[in-house]
Parts: structure tokens; C-alpha cells; sequence
């Protein structure tokens, strides 16, 4: 499984290895289909549903609700505020992310149970 959004301020190290802190992949604007990803996000297949609102790290003082909850496309695992991340602070993704969501017109596609199952065990063998 690979997390979209693995920032050390946003993960336990129980995950693996981080990319680094989020600070490192702000982009001074938007990319043009900004607005599409952060839908795709917002879209996902939800995996673990965390109640409450996270506190953005990069200091605005919002608050996002469900923010720490888990969401895939079953391939990739992100948190429930990387579209606050992407549309506010402009956070660049990994290209291999990117290149999939634009693959699939911006529409998160479907999964069968078994395997969003299967991402869940992963998840919670590390949480």
C-alpha cells in the first residue's frame, strides 16, 4: 500500500519511512487541476472514520473535521484532510498519484469489499 500523504507531522512512524515534513512540498500555486484532485480526495473509499477535527499542521488554526480519517482508491491511502492540504497550501503529490487520478478522469474507482478489507487489516496492523 502506498500513502499518498506520508508526511512525518501526519503519520506514526509505524507506517514506514516518511517522505519528509509537508513544509518541503508546498508549491508556490495551484496546479491547474487542483480543484479535481482535491474532489478525487474528498471522494475516496473510506477506510477507517476517525470522528472529531484535525488541527492543520502548517499553523492557519483551522480545524478540519474527520481529518484523520483514512480513505483509499485501492491502491493508495491518504488522511481525511489531504484535499485541505492540496486546495489550501497548495501541497504537491507524488507523480505516480497524480498520474493515476488524471487516468481515471478525477473519479475515484470502484473496489471490490474484499480488497478495501484487506486495506484495512494492513491499516490496522500499523496503527
Amino acid at each position: 500500500m502506498q500513502i499518498v500523504d506520508h508526511f512525518e507531522e501526519l503519520w506514526s512512524p509505524s507506517f514506514g519511512r516518511s517522505r519528509g515534513s509537508v513544509r518541503e512540498f508546498l508549491a508556490p500555486g495551484a496546479c491547474p487541476d487542483q480543484g479535481d484532485i482535491a474532489r478525487y480526495l474528498q471522494a475516496g473509499h473510506e477506510i477507517i472514520s476517525v470522528m472529531g477535527a484535525s488541527l492543520d499542521v502548517l499553523g492557519s488554526g483551522e480545524r478540519i473535521v474527520g481529518g484523520d480519517s483514512l480513505y483509499s482508491d485501492g491502491e493508495w491511502l491518504w488522511r481525511g484532510d489531504l484535499w485541505f492540504y492540496v486546495r489550501n497550501h497548495h501541497v504537491r503529490l507524488p507523480g505516480e498519484f497524480l498520474t493515476r487520478v488524471r487516468d481515471c478522469g478525477y473519479c475515484v474507482p470502484d473496489v471490490e469489499r474484499p480488497k478495501l478489507l484487506g486495506i484495512l487489516d494492513w491499516v490496522e496492523e500499523r496503527w
